[in-house]
Formats: C-alpha cells, structure tokens, sequence
C-alpha cells in the first residue's frame, strides 16, 4: 500500500466512523503534513445544526488549529469524495499543496448528496439565480475596503 493509499484510507475511516455515529453524511477528511495527520473530519452538518460543517471544512479547521495558522501550503487533503463546491473554495483558500478524494461528485449524487445546481448557480447571472443576491450600500463597504487597502500594519493573506 502506498502512502497516498494509506491516508486515503484514514480519510474513509473517517467517513465511515461519522456515518454510524450519525454526525451527518458519509464524509470523512484528513490534512497530512509530511507523514503526520495533522487534521481529522468528518461531515457533522446535521448533528451540529451547521450547514458548512462538510467533512474537509471540519478538518481544515482542526489542521489550522493544530497548526496556529491559516494557511496549509506544506499539506495534504485526503478526502473520502471530490470537495463541493463550498469545500473546495476553502481548500483553495487554505492553499495546500495536493488534495486526493476517492468517490465522485456523481457518486454523491447518486446517494442523495447532489452539488450540479450549486455549480450551474455559480456560473449564472446574478439576476438568473434561484435564491435572489441583490447588491446593497456599496459606498459604504467600499470605505472599509478602501481602509484595508491603506491599513499598515495588517496581515495579507
């Protein structure tokens, strides 16, 4: 078995273990640094009452509190399925430097956890999506970006 295989494995091990503890779907996660699993997840969506409580949410969190940092540049994602859409903009934003997954996005349909409308909402105009985004106070908001930008002492990422 190779590495790669073996934390896969620790990953659906994951899955599995939140799955009939019933925390929530079968997802599972881990964050790898090196040959160390340095974060652990499992989906927790429904016994959290948290929407965004998805496996490789769970675990990117638990890597960055292990890790005192937010960003994962020198780790690993092994995740039991191919990241949602949500789940891999915050992989994308944790910026590690692979992510392995087993099961399909179409797997995950077929099981009842299909993410296609999600993905054809985010390609749609905003007047064409299903759930109104209506732009408001601009000049406002604007002024607190503007401070960021001129801010001197804060801390870019």
């Amino acid at each position: 078995m190779t590495r790669e295989e073996k934390f896969m494995m620790e990953a659906i091990r994951c899955s599995s273990n939140g799955m009939q503890n019933n925390e929530g779907g079968p997802f599972g996660c881990i964050v790898v640094r090196g040959e160390e699993i340095v974060g652990r997840g499992n989906n927790k969506v429904t016994s959290s009452n948290d929407p965004t409580a998805h496996a490789e949410i769970t675990a990117i969190r638990d890597a960055c509190k292990n890790l005192n940092t937010f960003q994962l540049t020198d780790c690993e994602i092994y995740t039991s399925c191919e990241p949602c859409p949500m789940c891999l903009g915050a992989i994308y934003w944790a910026r590690p430097k692979a992510v392995y997954y087993a099961n399909t996005r179409m797997d995950a349909a077929v099981i009842g956890f299909d993410d296609s409308m999600i993905y054809d909402e985010m390609s749609a105009p905003l007047e064409k999506r299903k759930i109104p985004i209506i732009q408001l106070g601009r000049e406002e908001a604007y002024k607190v970006f503007k401070a960021w930008q001129d801010k001197a002492d804060k801390k870019p990422y």
